[in-house]
């Protein structure tokens, strides 16, 4: 059931060796997602940006309905644990928001510190993860996004900040989205727990090398999405001519 879901999920961050991250690919659909578990993955990620292109929404502009909608059709496609991003939480109170997440058949969540482009304060969203937390209880593995870098703070220090506040909420995973390569081993040294990084298919370190640095799982946004979207074009272009 979901909560044995959900501790096998939050088991699958533990007692791994550094250059074995937990790789999570992001399906936007249930067909993606029976390709990755069939591929032997041990769970999936949803990438609301992924989900909302092939919703047909810009990313950030899927209502909250069609997105717990499309992470049910998701997670009822497999039998691997299945977390959501639920980008900000679409405005739910934390009651609401865990149930829906159990309703869709969610064991884990990834759920952002910024809204509309800016920073939320830092303690207010702490004090919000805690009570997502109290509300799942251990039926839910939270993984708090850190929006520092892509909203142009770049300095290393305020993102284990805001890591320690959200670990301290309950968070059972930090994700310094877009954390530049070269301060991935200083970010590891100052935070407890796990640490989610970002990879980009094709480009950068591979996610092994990326295990090195300091990561504890890798997922791939709506990258791989776009890398599918991109050999449909081609597909097509071909057909076309």
């Amino acid at each position: 059931m979901v909560t044995a879901g959900a501790g096998r999920f939050r088991a699958l961050h533990h007692g791994r060796p550094p250059e074995e991250p937990l790789v999570l690919p992001g399906p936007w659909d249930a067909a993606s997602a029976r390709v990755f578990a069939q591929a032997g993955f041990p769970a999936l990620a949803t990438p609301s940006a992924g989900v909302a292109a092939s919703l047909g929404y810009a990313d950030g502009a899927t209502p909250a309905d069609e997105m717990f909608a499309a992470v049910a059709r998701i997670a009822r496609a497999v039998d691997v644990p299945v977390s959501a991003d639920v980008e900000d939480g679409y405005g739910l109170a934390p009651k609401e928001l865990v149930e829906r997440l159990l309703e869709a058949g969610a064991v884990g969540c990834n759920v952002e510190d910024s809204a509309d482009g800016v920073l939320k304060d830092p303690a207010e969203h702490a004090e919000w993860l805690a009570e997502v937390r109290r509300e799942a209880g251990d039926r839910l593995f939270l993984n708090a996004r850190i929006d520092t870098f892509v909203r142009g703070v770049d300095d290393p220090g305020a993102t284990i900040e805001r890591a320690a506040a959200y670990v301290a909420a309950g968070a059972d995973c930090v994700y310094p989205i877009a954390a530049p390569v070269a301060v991935l081993p200083l970010l590891r040294s100052g935070i407890q727990g796990p640490v989610n990084v970002l990879a980009r298919p094709g480009q950068g370190p591979s996610p092994a090398e990326l295990g090195g640095l300091g990561a504890t799982r890798v997922t791939f946004g709506p990258g791989l999405q776009r890398h599918a979207e991109d050999a449909a074009r081609e597909l097509a272009r071909r057909l076309a001519e």
